[in-house]
């Protein structure tokens, strides 16, 4: 079984222009980091012509489909119907995205099919996380 869900995810970039554009988004979810989300956007779209990754928590995207969630660099609420607004402020700028909230309602169903929310603790290895900590103690 795998222990990797990645979906693409079509995000409307929020310009000061009336336009919107299109710019092609990827949310990712790895058992091995059971609480997190990632969401990376291709080097066209960002700023830095870079690869850019965000990672925020997986209860945060599910709280956000519902109401305003998020006081840090990353924040999600509803807009409208079938939209959600996720928000990632940096200190070069803030970029605001809309997607499709059938697509994050989709993709946290695979999620939650993979590991079920409320028991992301059991896919901790802790006696793994341990050793490293300690290895470079000695």
């Amino acid at each position: 079984m795998s222990t990797v869900i990645e979906q693409p995810v079509e995000a409307r970039l929020v310009a000061a222009a009336p336009r919107m554009p299109s710019i092609p988004a990827t949310l990712r979810y790895d058992r091995r980091d059971p609480f997190a989300v990632r969401m990376t956007f291709p080097a066209p779209a960002t700023l830095e012509g870079v690869d850019v990754c965000w990672t925020f928590a997986r209860e945060l995207l599910t709280a956000g489909l519902e109401d305003r969630a998020g006081q840090g660099d990353v924040r999600v609420r509803p807009y409208g119907y079938d939209r959600t607004v996720l928000e990632f402020h940096a200190p070069e700028g803030t970029a605001i995205v809309h997607v499709r909230s059938g697509e994050i309602r989709r993709f946290l169903k695979a999620v939650d099919e993979l590991v079920p929310a409320g028991l992301e603790h059991l896919q901790l290895d802790l006696d793994h996380g341990l050793a490293e900590l300690m290895r470079d103690t000695c």
